[in-house]
C-alpha cells in the first residue's frame, strides 16, 4: 500500500514541486496551505509522514506540531527558511523528528523521508515482540511503545530510537557527537545542542522527576548513559 503524505506550506509553488516529485516515487499526496487546513487534513486520519512548515499564516507549524502530537506519534519533518539555530531546534524540541532549511534538494527530502521510513519498518520486521524493561520503565522494540509504571508514554520516532540504543547499551556512555552520528547519521550535519533537546524532552516523559533522572545519566564532559542501578 502506498504511503500517505501530508504536504504543508502558504508557498503554492514548493507545494507544487515537492507533490509533483513525490507522486512520481508512488506516495499519496494531500496538501494544506495554513495552520488550521493543515489539522483539518490530519484529523482526517490516514496520514503516514508530515512535512511541515514553520511560518504559516494564522496558526504557524511549531503549533500545529504540538496540536498533532496531543494525539499522534505520525513522523513529522519540518520545513524551515530561517537559519538560526534555535529555530530548528525548537522545531525538534515541540515534538518534530526532523528538520531541513529552505531552500532544500528534493533529493534530500526524498532521503529523509525513506530514512524515517526504514527505521520504523525494520521495527515491524523483528520476528517476535522483544519487551526490554528496567524498574517500572517497559520498552515493546517490537511495537515501539513505552510505558512508566504502566501508563503509556507517547515519544517521537526520535525519541524512541534514542531510547532504544540506551536501554540496550545500559552502562555505556554515548557524546553528543556519537549520538549525532549513530540516530541522525548522514541526515544532516546538525548542531549538537539538538541532542541535548531530545535528551532533556526524553527525561520528561519517562523520568519520574527530570531534574534528578534515574535512567538517563550525565556523565560531565563526556556524555550520556543509561542505568538500571
Amino acid at each position: 500500500m502506498a504511503k500517505r503524505l501530508l504536504l504543508v506550506d502558504d508557498e503554492p509553488a514548493i507545494i507544487k514541486g515537492l507533490k509533483f516529485s513525490l507522486e512520481q516515487d508512488g506516495y499519496e499526496i494531500d496538501v494544506a496551505y495554513d495552520g488550521a487546513e493543515a489539522l483539518a487534513k490530519f484529523e482526517q486520519g490516514g496520514h503516514d509522514l508530515i512535512l511541515l512548515d514553520v511560518m504559516l499564516p494564522g496558526m504557524d507549524g511549531i503549533e500545529v506540531c504540538q496540536r498533532i502530537r496531543e494525539s499522534s506519534q505520525v513522523p513529522i519533518i519540518m520545513l524551515t527558511a530561517k537559519g538560526e539555530d534555535m529555530d530548528k531546534i525548537l522545531g525538534l524540541e515541540y515534538g518534530a523528528d526532523d528538520y531541513m532549511t529552505k531552500p532544500f534538494n528534493i533529493l534530500e527530502v526524498k532521503a529523509r523521508i525513506k530514512s524515517i521510513f526504514r527505521r520504523a519498518g525494520a521495527q515491524r520486521e523483528e520476528s517476535a515482540p522483544s519487551v526490554v524493561s528496567v524498574h517500572d520503565l517497559s520498552v515493546n522494540l517490537d511495537q515501539r511503545s513505552v510505558t512508566l509504571s504502566g501508563q503509556e508514554v507517547g515519544l517521537t520516532a526520535k525519541e524512541f530510537d534514542m531510547l532504544r540504543l540506551f536501554i540496550l547499551n545500559r552502562g555505556k556512555v554515548y557524546s553528543r557527537e556519537q549520538l549525532l552520528e549513530l540516530l541522525w547519521k548522514n541526515e544532516y550535519s546538525g548542531d549538537l545542542r539538538t541532542v541535548d533537546v531530545h535528551i532533556r524532552r526524553l527525561r520528561e516523559k519517562i523520568e519520574h522527576t527530570p531534574s534528578k533522572p534515574e535512567f538517563i545519566i550525565t556523565k560531565w564532559g563526556v556524555g550520556y548513559y543509561f542505568t538500571d542501578k
